[in-house]
C-alpha cells in the first residue's frame, strides 16, 4: 500500500492566463519590477490591532518550475488596508494565492523593469484603481472579475 506525503505542494486547480504590467513607458532601465497582490481578504479578524481592519491574505512567489522564491505576509501594517509591494529581478514568475471565491489559484506573471504589476484576486465590483482596465487585453475569473493585463499585449497608453 502506498503511502502519500502530506507535505507535499498541491497544485491549485484554476490556473490563469498570464497577467502582465500595464505599462507607461520609462526612461530607466532598472534590472527590477514590482508586484503587487491583492489576494482575497483574511477570514479572521485581526483583534491583535488596535482598530480592527481586513488584511489581504498571504501568498507563494514560485520560479516557472514551481520553487518557491518567497512567501509575501500581504499586510503593510498601516491603517490603510493595503497589500505589500515586492520589488523582483525581471523575469516570469507564477503567484499562488487564494482568489475570492475561488479558493487557491495560480497566476502567471510577467516583471518588466521599472514598471508595477498588479493582480486583483480580492472580489469585487472593478473599483476606481482598476478603471483604466475596462479598455484592455484583460485576464479575467471565470465569473467576469477582472485579475489584471494579459501579458504580451500592448496595453501601452498612447500619448
Amino acid at each position: 500500500m502506498a503511502l502519500l506525503s502530506s507535505c507535499a505542494l498541491r497544485e491549485p486547480a484554476l490556473v490563469l492566463d498570464p497577467v502582465g504590467p500595464f505599462a507607461f513607458p520609462s526612461a530607466d532601465t532598472a534590472p527590477t519590477g514590482t508586484l503587487c497582490v491583492f489576494s482575497a481578504f483574511e477570514q479572521g479578524a485581526d483583534f491583535n490591532s488596535q482598530l480592527y481592519r481586513r488584511r489581504y491574505s498571504d501568498y507563494d512567489i514560485l520560479s516557472l518550475d514551481g520553487k518557491r522564491l518567497r512567501r509575501v505576509h500581504n499586510d503593510k501594517g498601516t491603517v490603510v488596508e493595503a497589500p505589500q509591494k515586492v520589488e523582483l529581478p525581471v523575469c516570469n514568475y507564477r503567484v499562488v494565492a487564494r482568489a475570492n471565491g475561488y479558493g487557491e489559484v495560480t497566476v502567471p506573471v510577467v516583471i518588466r523593469a521599472n514598471e508595477l504589476t498588479t493582480v486583483h484576486l480580492e472580489g469585487g465590483p472593478p473599483g476606481p484603481n482598476r478603471s483604466h482596465l475596462a479598455a484592455t487585453n484583460v485576464v479575467r475569473l471565470p465569473n467576469g472579475q477582472i485579475v489584471g493585463c494579459r501579458a504580451g499585449a500592448d496595453n501601452r497608453s498612447q500619448p
